[in-house]
């Protein structure tokens, strides 16, 4: 893969770094082409059983790389093609639909400014470990853009929709301990322990019961959007296949022998 990404598995966690620290890991297309493959093959690989996704730097992703933005509208007035939205289908919506429908946990270790597409991605993640420096900004209706990056589904769910509406009507930055009273963040830790913490909370899952976390995070997507008595057979479902695995006997025998479960993910 591209070094604008840097993608490595250790013990079952997949680490996912973006790394363009010079552009504050801005969006070129490379960087997007290569951030879908690293996290679609997270996805995909059994072998992995919780990803961290962070990056390298003072910030996490300033979202779209306005730069190459500018020159592809440009292209597009010459050519009549409007090619330059299309981005919006071929990466970041592969990539935000990859982090929330993967059947694993995603942890955000968020070392800094996490702005339009970027703050996209970490509110995609299961669990955020946000340093103290870091902020949030959705960026795009102070750009005359709509969201995208999933923004419009994640950001009303994490902290309602009036308060999404406020930060998407009026972008500003927010401070890491707003976003923590918000219910952005749900880790707040000084900026120099983020990268140790993170993988901490990243690695605690990954040696966790795998198929319970993805039944978690299906419940949780589908009861957002279904009544209660579809939800409550949607947990049914879920639980009875959680209570067939081999991770849910190892449990159960644990427990009665007083002894930490080593679970197998299966």
């Amino acid at each position: 893969m591209a070094d604008t990404v840097l993608y490595e598995v250790t013990d079952g966690l997949a680490t996912i770094t973006i790394n363009r620290p010079d552009a504050m890991n801005a969006m070129n297309t490379e960087a997007k082409v290569a951030l879908r493959d690293a996290v679609q093959a997270a996805a995909a690989d059994p072998a992995v059983r919780a990803v961290l996704l962070t990056a390298a730097g003072r910030a996490f992703c300033v979202g779209q790389d306005l730069k190459e933005h500018i020159a592809s509208l440009a292209a597009d007035r010459e050519t009549g093609t409007g090619q330059t939205m299309s981005t919006v289908r071929e990466h970041y919506n592969p990539i935000v639909r990859a982090l929330t429908e993967m059947p694993k946990p995603v942890v955000a270790g968020v070392n800094g400014v996490a702005a339009g597409a970027g703050a996209g991605f970490a509110f995609a993640a299961d669990y955020r470990v946000v340093a103290d420096t870091a902020a949030f900004n959705t960026s795009f209706a102070g750009v005359a853009l709509t969201a995208d990056s999933g923004v419009s589904w994640t950001l009303p769910r994490l902290i309602g929709r009036s308060r999404a509406a406020d930060l998407l009507l009026f972008p500003r930055s927010i401070s890491a301990q707003e976003a923590f009273d918000l219910g952005i963040a749900n880790k707040l830790v000084p900026a120099a322990d983020l990268a140790a913490e993170a993988a901490t909370v990243a690695r605690t899952l990954a040696a966790g019961p795998t198929l319970a976390y993805a039944a978690l995070k299906e419940s949780m997507a589908y009861g957002a959007d279904h009544s209660l008595s579809e939800t409550l057979e949607k947990e049914d479902e879920l639980q009875a296949r959680a209570g067939a695995s081999q991770d849910h006997a190892i449990a159960v025998q644990a427990f009665i022998a007083k002894e930490k479960p080593a679970y197998l993910g299966r």
